[in-house]
């Protein structure tokens, strides 16, 4: 039974239990088991095909599992795809923002759209603590690099303070600098109790960020292993498997 994000630490809000699921015939996932509990960054690797794209699927509503139950803050996203999307904010490869509006624009037409109306102190702190310089707030999205862009989505997820958030591919064309600073980001969010999901194939950027990681193959969740110790992770360990499921 899933609860709301402002219990113990340890809900889990998003929940994949037993989960089967395809398209056209092909089951892609088989059995899958997925967990994360609020205040937790989740990574999963995996190669092409493992069924990284269709895990986000199923949380987003997009698809329905033939056998399991799949659940975003205790709501079923297919069955009740508006409530369940009110629950989280998704950042895809290349995001998805109006080119032709500035940051404040962006945030202040798709928080009415989400009919949580903010007001200008409110846009601009949230954009401010997604790290966007104020010079930046009245440019148009057009001239805007990918993390400068991915700074508007974030600030779109603190202003709505969302539950849960799903990214995937995140740092794919970011340069270490900017890397470094969207995974501040992520803590950020962290810190303020969202359970984050990343599909990502970035290792490196897992490691340096993730509190639990999991390798996905063949449609199963083979194996997850869980930061631990000043190191975190032993990444020549996380490299080899990685490399062993030929991710």
């Amino acid at each position: 039974m899933q609860s709301s994000p402002n219990t113990s630490a340890a809900t889990t809000v998003l929940d994949a239990r037993d989960v089967e699921a395809g398209y056209a015939g092909k089951t892609i996932l088989r059995g899958l088991n997925l967990h994360v509990r609020r205040g937790e960054i989740y990574a999963l690797l995996g190669a092409n095909g493992a069924g990284k794209t269709t895990t986000l699927s199923l949380f987003l509503g997009f698809l329905k599992p033939s056998a399991g139950t799949v659940l975003v803050n205790g709501v079923d996203p297919f069955g009740a795809p508006a409530d369940a999307r009110r629950q989280l904010a998704y950042i895809p490869e290349n995001v998805a923002l109006y080119e032709h509006l500035s940051a404040r624009e962006n945030l202040a037409y798709l928080l009415d759209l989400a009919r949580q109306h903010a007001d200008s102190r409110s846009i601009d702190g949230a954009l401010s603590a997604a790290g966007l310089q104020p010079e930046a707030f009245d440019r148009r999205l057009a001239g805007f690099s990918k993390g400068m862009r991915q700074k508007v989505a974030i600030a779109l997820a603190l202003a709505r303070q969302v539950p849960v958030l799903l990214l995937d591919e995140p740092t794919s064309g970011l340069d270490p600098q900017a890397t470094a600073e969207f995974n501040r980001l992520l803590n950020l969010l962290r810190e303020q109790g969202v359970a984050i999901l990343m599909v990502t194939h970035d290792l490196l950027s897992a490691a340096d960020v993730a509190d639990r990681i999991g390798f996905l193959n063949a449609g199963q969740l083979v194996e997850e292993v869980a930061a631990s110790g000043d190191d975190r992770f032993d990444v020549r360990t996380l490299h080899r498997r990685y490399t062993e499921l030929g991710a």
